[in-house]
């Protein structure tokens, strides 16, 4: 359903006609209608008057609910400034928007608005690669200003926050010489700070809790970064972005932030000695170069600027605005199936009680097959190691690829290739085709470790051309997600996060680390944490080893994640041996589904716990996650409906001895109902995780 406000109708038609010339053809039906010369005199003044008093300015916006309140200014010294409430209390404050083309005739701050539409849509979606939810509503109001120098800016307001993004109508080649986003706020926040230190950065950041005065203008961020604003939690990010680099907020030193975009490379060459690491010689004075598309209604869009709103932590847990703002569906999706993945690299191929040499070979992925045919996990991955780093065609002579991938649908098990990006690109189409032809299932494409504007567009020609080859994509080395999955839902998963896989070498991959990447990053979209340790420790017991890592949290915390985390091609990170070992662990790991028909957060807080409930059919699953305190939680089953359904549950939680010894749970199954209270007990850094079904 799509609705358009009055208003939309009356101002937005009598401007465009006026502008159009048609100031006759609206007289002489104005007259006809009106025999009184004083009657109609009086009504084409009032409609003067509204509409100047509308073009004019200031304009107003306000939420569905009517919770957030935008008021936009219009242009003055440095852009467009804009204001947001929440409940009546400021959250932006004075913030300013601009844009600088470099054929423009001037900026924003010189601009002046000649046209101002509202909009109103409310309609539902079905995601074709569903994540949260089979069913995303979209209900925003929205205000566009449209300047005389070709540009135009819409804000739009949903309950769950607020965006905006320019357009041009100007044609032929646009060069972005800079944009300002500066955010303005009206006190010394708390801000969980995701710090970089160069542009060249797989975006795989602890979340540092700083004051916004703490941040200066040299300190800066990736995306997305959260500011607490007096318990109004405010996440910031982007989405819709193509064909432009990246945002990124530096400090403004005093209590906001101002944005820093990378410049176009012009010269790069990787680093001596480096299949992977670039250095970049050369940038340019602008962010972005590029020919619009004549036949658009905008010829050119930017990127959705997206504010994140929650009254309570657990609202974050659900936002959709990064699906909702993005583009469109390009692609048929049907083949499109998300599910499992063996994964082979950070358990370093170690098996064990076989009768052959593991390592990387095609005995050793024969193995992996078969135990993912066992637990029914439709894919494992070739990771780094099965091609010579000089060309992904190169195969080393140990293994056989398509030995592998058909041995693997024999058990109907899928295979992923692992590349890295600037080898596959070097022979990227050739490369794509053979992979095609050998009956890959996707390609995970690795080292990028930047969002320039060319790298942007590298994401979405591997998209394009992967979706034409029906293989799935997995981005690791990667920046945040962008909107791209929902143009290409082959692009089923991407990194851009610290996950597990730096227990292998470090010690900073905490129960509350843990409990802030659903909150922060997962709003973005999915996230290849790759959970599924088999061997954990409390903290006080947990070594750094490299080939033989581990998890600084409980076995229930680890298979929690499979439900709190959300990523619908969803790693198994651990060895086939453990796996087969722990077979009671692996057997509740594998039935987790990686898409959701329906999520309730039953209970959140930032670094502290989640209590969370995913729908999939008939069955529902819980994933309780707490941060590195004993805990103790009473479960609330009323989400299952008025009814008096019974269904059987079957739950593994932290062992009575798991906070010594971090591998310890215990399992239990009885029957319960939407009137039934939960106790659960909780180790440090523990877990508990159960499945309900139908009795």
């Amino acid at each position: 359903m799509k609705t358009l406000s009055f208003k939309s109708l009356t101002l937005g038609w009598i401007t465009r006609g006026l502008a159009a010339g048609l100031v006759g053809r609206l007289v002489s039906r104005l007259v006809s209608r009106f025999a009184n010369g004083l009657a109609f005199g009086l009504l084409l003044s009032a409609i003067g008057a509204a509409n100047a008093a509308e073009i004019q300015g200031p304009y107003s916006l306000t939420s569905p609910n009517g919770e957030l309140s935008l008021t936009v200014s219009a242009p003055a010294e440095k852009g467009v400034r804009y204001s947001l409430t929440v409940s009546g209390k400021p959250v932006l404050k004075e913030s300013v928007a601009d844009i600088v083309l470099q054929a423009m005739k001037s900026s924003l701050s010189e601009a002046k608005v000649i046209d101002v539409k509202h909009l109103t849509v409310n309609r539902e979606l079905q995601p074709h690669v569903q994540q949260k939810s089979k069913r995303v509503q979209e209900h925003y109001n929205q205000l566009t200003l449209s300047f005389d120098n070709q540009l135009a800016l819409s804000f739009r307001l949903f309950d769950q926050g607020l965006a905006y993004r320019f357009t041009t109508e100007q044609g032929g080649a646009l060069v972005v010489s800079s944009e300002t986003v500066a955010l303005n706020f009206d006190g010394d926040h708390r801000v969980l700070f995701p710090e970089e230190t160069s542009f060249i950065s797989h975006n795989e950041r602890l979340y540092l809790p700083k004051r916004l005065t703490e941040i200066s203008s040299e300190q800066f961020a990736s995306l997305p970064l959260l500011v607490d604003v007096d318990d109004i939690k405010l996440v910031i990010t982007e989405t819709g972005l193509r064909d432009y680099p990246g945002l990124w907020l530096e400090g403004s030193g005093k209590q906001g932030f101002n944005a820093r975009f990378p410049a176009v490379v012009l010269k790069s060459e990787l680093k001596q000695d480096s299949d992977r690491n670039e250095h970049i010689i050369q940038r340019a004075d602008y962010i972005a170069s590029r020919e619009t598309i004549s036949t658009s209604p905008a010829s050119a869009l930017f990127p959705w600027r997206v504010f994140a709103i929650a009254q309570n932590d657990a609202e974050l847990l659900t936002n959709e605005l990064s699906y909702l703002l993005a583009d469109e569906l390009a692609i048929d999706a049907s083949w499109v199936k998300p599910g499992q993945v063996a994964w082979d690299w950070w358990n370093a191929n170690n098996v064990f009680g076989v009768d052959f040499n593991a390592g990387l070979n095609t005995q050793t992925y024969k193995y992996y097959i078969d135990f993912a045919a066992k637990f029914g996990i439709e894919y494992i991955v070739l990771d780094e190691g099965w091609h010579h780093l000089d060309s992904v065609l190169n195969v080393v002579d140990e293994i056989d690829v398509e030995e592998i991938i058909a041995y693997g649908k024999s058990k109907n098990v899928d295979v992923i290739l692992w590349v890295i990006w600037k080898t596959l690109d070097n022979e990227l189409e050739v490369a794509l085709d053979r992979f095609e032809q050998w009956g890959a299932a996707g390609i995970k494409v690795d080292f990028m470790q930047r969002d320039d504007q060319a790298m942007v567009n590298y994401y979405w020609k591997i998209a394009k051309l992967a979706a034409q080859r029906k293989l799935l994509v997995d981005f690791h080395g990667s920046y945040k997600p962008a909107g791209l999955r929902r143009a290409y839902p082959n692009v089923i998963t991407r990194e851009g996060v610290r996950g597990l896989e730096h227990n292998k070498w470090g010690d900073y991959i905490t129960a509350e680390h843990n409990l802030t990447l659903p909150f922060i990053r997962q709003l973005a979209g999915p996230m290849d944490y790759t959970p599924g340790a088999m061997v954990n420790a409390q903290p006080e017991n947990f070594n750094i080893n490299f080939n033989r890592p581990m998890s600084k949290t409980t076995r229930a915390h680890q298979l929690a994640m499979y439900v709190v985390f959300e990523s619908p091609l969803q790693m198994l990170a651990d060895t086939p041996s453990h796996y087969l070992r722990e077979h009671e662990s692996t057997e509740f790991i594998t039935r987790v589904p990686t898409v959701w028909d329906e999520t309730q957060v039953l209970s959140a807080k930032i670094s502290d716990h989640i209590m969370i409930a995913r729908r999939s059919g008939n069955q529902w699953f819980i994933g309780v996650m707490g941060n590195s305190k004993q805990r103790e939680f009473t479960l609330d089953l009323s989400f299952l409906g008025s009814d008096n359904k019974l269904y059987q549950m079957h739950s593994i939680t932290d062992g009575p001895n798991a906070h010594r010894y971090g591998s310890d749970y215990a399992s239990k199954s009885e029957v319960v109902t939407a009137q039934s209270l939960i106790k659960i007990q909780l180790a440090p850094s523990g877990g508990w995780v159960a499945r309900l079904s139908p009795h």
